[in-house]
């Protein structure tokens, strides 16, 4: 499917596609570590009687990864059909 396309077209997809990746490369970073890192500034924050930290580490990067496999797999279908490279 790929090899139909222009080098032009080719260059291109990949801009985007690696633009999402490195999006979603940043989000899961915030995620993993930064949500972690600042978990004790974030408990002074509560909600539903819960500190954000332990509820950020606990559930909430979790619910985070997801979204982002998600968002990821919906983004790059997107690109990949603006190119005509998706699969049926």
């Amino acid at each position: 499917m790929a090899d139909n396309l222009s080098p032009e077209k080719r260059e291109e997809h990949w801009k985007k596609t690696s633009k999402l990746m490195w999006t979603i490369m940043f989000w899961w970073f915030v995620f993993s570590f930064g949500v972690h890192f600042f978990a004790v500034q974030l408990n002074q924050i509560v909600i539903l009687g819960f500190p954000l930290g332990f509820y950020m580490a606990a559930q909430g990067s979790l619910i985070a990864f997801v979204v982002l496999c998600f968002w990821n797999a919906s983004a790059q279908n997107r690109i990949d059909e603006e190119f005509g490279v998706a699969e049926d």
